[in-house]
């Protein structure tokens, strides 16, 4: 069996295209508040330049229109944002801040409706654990 073939083990920590595709699936399944506050907390750290290329600038438009520097994201926004579109955000906020996704479990622990979801607190334990492992190593 090659290495790449291997079977990882069941501790390993997510991959960070399965990560993103969590956090999508919660986006899609959260009411259209907590969209709104997801997006705002993967749009911070991210600068115009990197908005502008992901997702045909779609990040670039609601930050614009959502104010500098106290970014709201609006209702309307957050509607015409799929789940392809927060993929490719949390790709790159992943590779921007890892800080970011941490903080992303307390604002969905903060939400009672979001902690009813399954997909939420599956991701909120994923995160935990990524960043448990981090800690040990550092």
């Amino acid at each position: 069996m090659k290495v790449h073939e291997m079977p990882l083990p069941p501790t390993a920590p997510a991959s960070e295209t399965a990560l993103a595709q969590l956090v999508a699936e919660v986006y899609e399944t959260a009411p259209p508040a907590e969209r709104s506050r997801l997006l705002e907390h993967l749009l911070r750290p991210l600068g115009v330049l990197a908005l502008v290329v992901i997702a045909d600038g779609i990040f670039a438009k609601i930050r614009f229109r959502g104010g500098w520097p106290d970014l709201r994201v609006r209702f309307e926004d957050a509607q015409h944002v799929r789940a392809s579109h927060v993929v490719a955000l949390v790709e790159r906020v992943q590779q921007v801040s890892v800080e970011s996704l941490d903080g992303l479990a307390q604002l969905l622990l903060a939400s009672p409706m979001m902690t009813s979801s399954a997909a939420a607190v599956l991701l909120v334990s994923v995160l935990l654990q990524r960043a448990r492992n981090r800690g040990a190593v550092d």
